[in-house]
């Protein structure tokens, strides 16, 4: 097993993270948008909140549940749904990435999708001063792969992601967790 070696962040550095700049600050989405109705009003929304936020790019996740045949299904259906929302909203010009097809197979081992890779070039990118805020709705495969792909974003982002239990609960049985 490969051990990843992630830049060590104080508390004082991520709870500043955790601070809104007081200013617009730039996002990209992260989602599996055909699985479920929130994440498309929540793309919807962050698109029409121009005076908040900029979104740079969006994501296709992928999900697997009575919806699509598997990961990678999920994926491609959430794909092509991002772009009906874009188009619709007349934002042709937004890019749209492929995600994962799959789950990562281990802890130390990316999944290699344009999605993880446009995310490591956008963050690296970056101000460390300004961050690049990746707000992630689904499965984090998409974003767990470009921290293993390139450590060093971490320096560089403020993750957001709906997922997960809090530390007190019983079991890990959530769905974008699970996934």
């Amino acid at each position: 097993m490969t051990k990843i070696n992630f830049p060590a962040l104080s508390e004082q550095f991520r709870l500043e993270r955790l601070s809104h700049p007081g200013r617009k600050v730039r996002i990209v989405i992260d989602t599996d948008t055909f699985n479920e109705i929130d994440d498309q009003f929540a793309v919807v929304y962050a698109l029409k909140s121009s005076d908040a936020m900029h979104v740079e790019a969006l994501y296709a996740a992928p999900f697997h549940n009575e919806k699509s045949a598997g990961p990678e299904d999920g994926m491609e259906k959430s794909f092509q749904e991002l772009i009906k929302i874009r188009s619709l909203l007349g934002r042709d010009e937004l890019p749209v990435y492929r995600g994962s097809t799959r789950y990562l197979p281990q802890k130390d081992e990316p999944v290699e999708s344009e999605a993880a890779h446009d995310l490591v070039k956008r963050a690296m990118a970056s101000d460390p001063t300004d961050p690049l805020y990746i707000v992630a709705i689904g499965a984090i495969t998409n974003v767990a792969s470009a921290l293993l792909i390139e450590p060093r974003i971490i320096e560089r982002i403020v993750l957001v992601w709906l997922g997960g239990n809090a530390m007190h609960w019983p079991d890990t049985r959530e769905f974008n967790l699970q996934q």
